[in-house]
């Protein structure tokens, strides 16, 4: 689980192949950094003058953020924890933290609270991403003529509706070129760069973290407040760690060590060496660098790389709802599958039109990047931190680490963020409060989806009958049968399902064939075949099925019970009926749940996707059955 060879299942092809992909969809968000972290270090109100001595202090703090965040916490600590080849927020809660754990007591539950809400922030990073990257792109065209300047927000909004109108198609089709568009967006950054460097190679004093400190030290407070730009070089910095799975650790750390990393510090150190050359650069030094006659073609490479560095995010916020819906934090929402050979690959309406209206409102709220990078930079270092917190834990159960040894890792990466964080806050009022708003009402949601259903199953809890009692039942051989086969879902394997106990209630008859299906789901992100499912015979007419999912599967209950026919259960669609219940939630005085989150759990419960289209049952096979619940 933890041996770090993680994400060869989940892609095939050559280790060239893997690590073009991953520069498509790994590293689309911090290639595009460039456009505007260094510019954001200087162009604020109050920013310190661009001396050639500050220029090069600031460009050693972003190349060593780079360092210490990307290199060395994610691709040399972070990425070895592996759930099955899979990472992330909520694949690091649950190898810390397991639900088969015994007694994880209050401590895990508050360590389960603050992934949760790191969870959520990723959410508000999904928002900003798309807004601040397309429209820095697109302002690259008033460096070539001012006329253009008018256009800037209808073309950045126009982008953004064709991006999130166009996710219903999926990512297959237009997979393929992300890896070639993004190694073309690096070696042009590169080139750049290079070029910038050769006009005044002073600036490479900027490798050494001396220039940084020695900033710093000088500037003071003022020195403090740039490492909140400076921090915008590296976020989508958790993308790595998040999209392991998807290419494997190598072609990753490939992909960062051979091309991202060089390109990014070139680009970097050409803009400090322009900025030193003319002052004035500072307003846009990433386009300044680029020949006037190449500024429109720039410009558009700089708009596609923006676009996939988004549609990664978007993909990502995807993945990311599926795993909190499976793991019990969201309500079922609608899932559309874009591949029929690749699980991964979905698209959820609902997340996409969300991001989509925050995103243009982002764009029409803040209206310039500059404004916009305010809000931008807060939500990434608290989930940073949130991926440090969980770290102790998960190396400690693991790799056996010692307390000292794990301290001693994450308190070195900690200390890091938290001075990033620190200087983060600083932009709260100025539009870092955004971020934290909309993670607060996600967290909010989730954490009162999460006690809702746990209040729902415990009243659920005495209406169930025992299902060896009810077998047991005389009245049962009595019940008059009918052919076909009847499929009842329940949580509880051990108990009857209710909606069973409805039907009996309702119909007083049986089906001739009649399965107790039960789906779980597992601390992993896959199951293997040989232990999806568990089946026994328990009377005549009766079939116990418990099947098992990891948190990044969709759950297809007929492709379940088509394989079941090799363990002897019969199976025909077109002759099975599915039961279902349905809660009803009605208000009752409870101190177990406040008023309002009753309210925000009614609502949650009657929005929320039906259960036979999430589990992908067709609608004319389905009964529903109501139950009515107080809580």
């Amino acid at each position: 689980m933890s041996d770090g060879k993680s994400g060869q299942h989940a892609s095939g092809g050559s280790p060239g192949a893997l690590t073009l992909g991953a520069l498509g969809v790994v590293y689309g968000d911090i290639g595009t950094s460039p456009l505007y972290a260094l510019r954001e270090c200087f162009a604020r109100k109050g920013a310190p003058e661009p001396t050639p001595e500050n220029i090069i202090g600031v460009v050693s703090l972003v190349l060593w953020a780079l360092l210490l965040i990307v290199a060395v916490k994610y691709l040399l600590v972070v990425m070895r924890a592996s759930n099955r080849g899979e990472g992330g927020i909520l694949a690091l809660l649950a190898l810390a933290f397991p639900r088969t754990q015994a007694g994880r007591g209050p401590r895990a539950g508050v360590i389960f609270g603050i992934g949760v809400f790191g969870a959520a922030l990723l959410y508000g990073d999904g928002m900003i991403t798309p807004a601040i990257s397309v429209l820095s792109a697109v302002e690259g065209t008033s460096v070539a003529t001012p006329a253009f300047n008018a256009w800037i927000l209808p073309v950045t909004i126009a982008t953004l509706v064709a991006l999130f109108a166009a996710q219903r198609q999926g990512t297959g089709q237009v997979g393929a070129v992300f890896g070639p568009v993004m190694a073309l967006w690096f070696l042009v950054v590169a080139f750049l760069g290079f070029r910038g460097i050769l006009s005044d190679p002073v600036i490479l004093q900027a490798l050494s973290p001396g220039p940084g400190a020695a900033f710093l030290g000088r500037c003071g407070w003022g020195g403090f407040v740039v490492l909140g730009s400076v921090f915008l070089a590296v976020t989508g910095a958790e993308a790595l760690y998040a999209d392991m799975g998807h290419f494997g650790i190598a072609p990753i750390r490939r992909a960062w060590f051979l091309l991202v990393m060089p390109a990014l510090f070139l680009s970097y150190l050409g803009q400090g060496a322009l900025m030193i050359r003319s002052p004035e650069a500072v307003q846009n030094p990433f386009f300044l660098l680029a020949p006037r006659w190449s500024l429109f073609p720039l410009t558009g490479l700089a708009t596609a790389a923006t676009v996939i560095a988004s549609q990664a995010l978007i993909s990502g916020a995807f993945s990311l709802s599926l795993q909190a819906i499976q793991l019990g934090y969201l309500p079922r929402l609608q899932v559309r599958h874009t591949s029929s050979t690749e699980r991964g690959q979905i698209y959820m309406p609902q997340v996409n039109w969300i991001l989509m209206v925050a995103s243009i409102g982002l764009v029409l709220g803040f209206r310039e990047s500059t404004r916009l990078a305010a809000a931008y930079g807060i939500a990434v270092t608290l989930a940073m931190l949130t991926t440090t917190v969980l770290f102790f834990f998960a190396s400690r159960r693991l790799w056996g680490w010692s307390p000292w040894l794990c301290g001693a890792v994450c308190l070195g990466l900690g200390s890091v963020e938290g001075v990033f964080f620190a200087a983060n806050s600083l932009k709260i009022l100025s539009g870092g409060w955004f971020p934290l708003a909309a993670a607060s009402c996600l967290f909010l949601i989730m954490t009162t989806w999460k006690r809702g259903r746990e209040l729902l199953w415990a009243r659920l809890q005495p209406r169930v009958v025992p299902l060896e009692l009810f077998l047991d039942d005389p009245e049962l051989a009595r019940l008059p049968r009918v052919a076909g086969t009847a499929v009842f879902m329940s949580g509880n394997p051990e108990g009857t399902p209710l909606a069973l106990l409805h039907n009996l209630k309702h119909n007083r008859i049986l089906h001739s064939q009649n399965i107790l299906l039960t789906l779980t789901v597992e601390d992993l992100p896959a199951v293997e075949p040989g232990r999806r499912f568990f089946s026994e015979p328990l009377a005549p007419g009766f079939t116990r099925v418990i099947a098992r999912h990891g948190y990044m599967e969709e759950p297809n209950v007929p492709g379940l019970l088509e394989a079941l026919r090799t363990e002897g259960v019969p199976f025909d669609l077109q002759s099975t009926s599915f039961f279902l219940g349905r809660e009803s939630i009605s208000p009752m005085r409870s101190r177990e749940i406040s008023p309002w989150r009753h309210r925000l759990f009614s609502l949650l419960v009657r929005n929320a996707e039906s259960a036979y289209a999430y589990y992908r049952i067709p609608p004319d096979r389905v009964v529903e059955l109501g139950i009515q619940v107080e809580i």
